[in-house]
């Protein structure tokens, strides 16, 4: 004989019989209770949601989903472009009165003297891929000896977006990008970019939280040949009006532009708190402090 005998495994199916007096037996109780308790559309997502990797059946990929639901709890970044220039707007989300302010930017962005963005969402994936585009933007510059195009940048950093939801192991990014930018190929130009790696030119773009609603508001008042001025105008307006919070202050928000100077070189602007509050004043979306007091 044999040392080692293989041992045989019988596995005991409990199948849902029904009872013979018509009644429902326990264990159909119990599997009706499950069935009520979770939805089905929950039971599908829970059984495709712990890759990337793995497409549901109907097409969908959960994480993804997931990052974009990630990025509609952070603070507003809208873009808007106008003949003369492109102008970014963010929302600070300030969650204490003891918190310092950061001196340096929050929302805004610059990648090279010719590119910016606005970011909404996680800012440590944020900051990787900022780092990644101005690396970027520098070999093609230091290669060829002229600024990389805007749009070729945009493709280059959201090939590397789509590369975490494709690989097992990674997760997406849970960041959006408003990219601004001036190159001789095509002018001013705006676009945004999503967690799967999408990427598309807007004239009026909105993302972060309650971008539907400011979305809704672009495309009421948008005009194709505005200027810088009231791009700013409408973007004020706009952020007055889907934000949280019942005031706009300097404090609470970031304004950025991308124009061309006299001469003809692009310029990158950042408003100062106090440029801020002159122009919240100038448009009538906050009071000035004299009168308040």
């Amino acid at each position: 004989f044999p040392l080692s005998c293989p041992t045989i495994k019988v596995h005991i199916s409990r199948r849902l019989t029904p009872s013979p007096f018509g009644r429902p037996s326990k264990n159909q109780r119990r599997g009706d209770q499950r069935s009520k308790a979770v939805p089905s559309s929950q039971k599908m997502s829970r059984r495709y949601d712990s890759r990337t990797t793995i497409f549901s059946p109907e097409g969908r990929l959960y994480q993804v989903e997931y990052a974009m639901e990630a990025i509609g709890n952070a603070g507003s970044a809208i873009g808007i472009l106008s003949k003369d220039g492109v102008v970014l707007i963010g929302e600070k989300k300030v969650t204490s009165k003891l918190l310092q302010t950061s001196t340096s930017s929050e929302k805004m962005y610059k990648i090279d003297d010719h590119v910016a963005c606005a970011v909404a969402g996680i800012m440590s994936d944020a900051n990787i891929l900022i780092n990644t585009a101005r690396v970027q933007a520098q070999r093609y510059t230091f290669m060829y000896q002229e600024p990389m195009p805007v749009e070729q940048l945009v493709q280059s950093l959201c090939d590397t977006k789509q590369g975490y939801t494709q690989f097992g192991g990674l997760r997406p990014f849970g960041v959006s990008f408003l990219f601004a930018g001036w190159d001789k190929n095509h002018g001013f130009q705006l676009y945004m970019s999503d967690p799967s790696g999408n990427y598309g030119g807007w004239k009026a773009a909105a993302v972060g939280a309650n971008n539907q609603a400011a979305q809704s508001i672009l495309k009421q008042d948008y005009k194709d040949d505005a200027t810088r001025e009231e791009a700013v105008e409408l973007a004020l307006k706009v952020l007055s009006k889907t934000m949280d919070s019942t005031s706009l202050t300097s404090e609470k928000l970031e304004l950025a532009e991308v124009f061309l100077t006299p001469s003809g070189s692009v310029k990158y602007h950042v408003h100062s708190p106090d440029s801020l509050t002159k122009l919240l004043v100038k448009h009538g979306v906050t009071q000035p402090a004299a009168e308040s007091s």
